[in-house]
């Protein structure tokens, strides 16, 4: 049963049989079967059939909901049977926005001391994918904004609070200042976040509440882009100063924005269900020491 519900996992993921089977490691038509006798065995149909894969019936999207808790425990259990055997070890699977990834180290780096066996994936994701993830089982956590948009079914930590700067070239204007505003750094040709980017969302909301309209003329998900443009001179950007740091050098400015001076939470997100995987236990503990850091600084 658990292995039918894990390709059934697969199936609603890709929406295509042939891609499930591949990611599953078996044939098409073995896939198909398993899909099969899982709907004869609950006696309902899950799939909507035709020529091609057509989407879940409304009993198969409640099935879908099962499967993922299901599986998960099944996960969580052969893990904890693995850490009584070998001790902790395996891949943790992180994703993050891509403003917090400057501050993943912080985590894994402490994480692996305490326990050399375990490896890290860690994939930049939207804030949407990020959830996405946790709820497909394919991320172990998360690191994302826990105060600006809903997030539905996690357990959430707060780790620290984003404030967001404007990073210049020197000689460029505001680079001799000590602090800019929202509707000053309006005035500057921007390169931001994309708009599928929450960080993108919430400039956007800032710069509309100091009375200007947002406007970027460039834009990427990869900070590593938006620095090499700043690097210029004849650009500007808004990132958090934790981000910004690490693209800072002798010829980039981090000028803090106030007018107001403006703050949002960043935390690690979890599957809200317990008992958690010991890695999970374990990162979450970790994250623990991490909050507390970062609440004395």
């Amino acid at each position: 049963m658990i292995d039918k519900l894990e390709f059934f996992i697969m199936l609603a993921r890709h929406q295509h049989f042939g891609r499930a089977a591949e990611e599953a490691g078996v044939t098409q038509p073995t896939l198909s079967a398993a899909i099969k006798q899982l709907e004869e065995q609950l006696g309902v149909s899950l799939v909507q059939r035709g020529s091609r894969f057509q989407g879940l019936t409304p009993e198969g999207q409640r099935v879908l909901d099962w499967a993922r808790r299901i599986v998960g425990d099944a996960r969580t259990m052969r893990e904890e049977m693995r850490v009584a055997r070998r001790g902790l070890s395996g891949t943790l699977r992180i994703s993050a926005i891509p403003t917090a990834l400057a501050m993943v180290a912080r985590l894994t780096t402490p994480f692996r001391e305490r326990h050399p066996d375990v490896t890290f994936s860690i994939l930049s994701r939207t804030s949407v994918e990020v959830l996405a993830d946790l709820d497909h089982l394919e991320a172990d956590a998360g690191l994302t904004y826990v105060d600006n948009e809903p997030l539905g079914r996690v357990t959430i930590l707060p780790l620290y609070s984003e404030r967001y700067q404007l990073i210049t070239a020197f000689g460029t204007p505001f680079a001799d200042r000590d602090s800019v505003s929202w509707a000053e750094v309006a005035t500057l040709p921007l390169c931001l976040m994309t708009p599928e980017m929450q960080n993108r969302r919430i400039i956007n909301k800032h710069l509309l509440a100091a009375g200007v309209q947002p406007s970027a003329t460039m834009e990427s998900n990869s900070t590593i882009a938006l620095l090499s443009h700043v690097l210029t001179g004849k650009w500007a950007s808004i990132m958090p100063f934790d981000l910004a740091l690490l693209g800072l050098s002798a010829t980039l400015r981090a000028i803090p924005i106030t007018e107001p001076d403006v703050s949002h939470r960043i935390g690690l997100v979890v599957p809200k269900r317990e008992p958690h995987t010991p890695l999970v236990a374990a990162l979450l503990q970790e994250a623990r020491l991490l909050a507390a850091e970062t609440a004395g600084s």
